[in-house]
């Protein structure tokens, strides 16, 4: 390996799923081409072994993100994810999810839960940003006021599970965190950007009594639900951005930040340019979400239309995001906090 052709930064051929809550918006709003049929999620950039993307460009075209990182280590994800490393596993999953039908009703666990009990994988803490939604589109986040397990299991048991959810409206541009052992779930008319730890463990509560392509009810995972919600806690609000940086051409702000990740929006002008340095501590992800901007580095630039992401790696160096329109990106990296383990 010529480690001047290897560290550089990195796209990938995304992986599709096609659960039968998904449509073809990502076709229609956003010029990707697809295979016939639903398509429901677009894994980005994924290291879990239910979806491992490979790289389209470059030195590493054709490998696999979890080969990628076999070969660069902490060079690729950066010393806060010294916790990640020590399981082989890439620390992030970056999704795209189109809900052309309501997703089931469900919660994820934490990490403690995950590993004794889901063999070694870990838990899932989650955040949305919308990038579409039909008007008077609504999403599940929690419960409603008072609900304990009792009550919960009573409702699922009498066929009255709605009366205890907690339904939020939502609009493109919208933010929302979704803690481990938080009830949620996207509701029909929405497309969302999803930044999640890389897990893939989903414990569903409800599904609204649709069946599979077999014919058969989707599986139900009630009882391990009921021992992972966190009952008595709300979720947040719809997020209220924190500013970081606003002035006419370049608008930043912080969308969410928890133990796994940080999320930031970045807004800039045509012309106008992000400059950042990756020194080692941890990766970065790009994403533009709308308009189309351009990542340049020492050793030339990848262009990133909407909707495309781009991971640098931790020790990529100096590097700057410009817009060739007026673009909206995402741009993801991991806390000096992350979890020991």
């Amino acid at each position: 390996m010529h480690r001047a052709n290897a560290i550089y930064p990195l796209t990938f051929t995304p992986v599709l799923r096609d659960y039968i809550w998904g449509g073809r918006r990502l076709a229609t709003l956003y010029g990707r081409s697809l295979p016939p049929g639903a398509i429901a999620e677009s894994w980005e950039i994924s290291g879990h072994p239910a979806g491992s993307t490979a790289a389209d460009a470059g030195w590493w075209a054709g490998r696999s993100l979890p080969e990628i990182l076999a070969e660069l280590g902490r060079d690729l994800v950066g010393e806060h994810a010294d916790w990640s490393l020590a399981r082989d596993r890439f620390p992030l999953l970056v999704k795209l999810l189109d809900a052309n039908q309501d997703l089931s009703v469900q919660v994820h666990p934490d990490d403690t839960y995950a590993l004794a009990h889901e063999g070694g994988e870990l838990g899932k803490t989650e955040m949305w940003y919308v990038l579409h939604a039909e008007p008077g589109a609504e999403l599940i986040h929690g419960l409603a006021g008072g609900v304990t397990a009792e009550s919960l299991r009573a409702a699922l048991a009498a066929g009255q599970v709605e009366k205890v959810l907690r339904r939020t409206p939502i609009g493109a541009g919208q933010a929302v965190s979704v803690p481990a052992g938080t009830v949620h779930a996207l509701l029909r008319g929405v497309v969302v950007a999803e930044i999640q730890q890389n897990s893939d463990t989903t414990y569903r509560v409800h599904d609204w009594g649709r069946l599979a392509a077999d014919g058969k009810p989707r599986a139900l995972h009630v009882e391990k639900a009921l021992e992972v919600i966190a009952f008595g806690q709300q979720p947040p609000a719809i997020v209220a951005p924190r500013p970081l940086h606003d002035c006419a051409d370049l608008v930043r702000s912080e969308l969410a930040r928890n133990r796994y990740f940080v999320v930031e929006r970045v807004t800039l002008a045509r012309g106008q340019e992000f400059t950042g340095v990756c020194d080692g501590s941890t990766l970065e992800i790009w994403g533009c979400v709308a308009g189309e901007a351009v990542v340049v580095w020492a050793g030339g630039s990848v262009s990133l239309p909407a909707i495309r992401y781009a991971l640098l790696p931790a020790i990529l160096g100096e590097f700057t995001v410009s817009a060739s329109a007026m673009a909206t990106c995402l741009r993801v990296y991991l806390p000096a906090d992350a979890p020991a383990e």
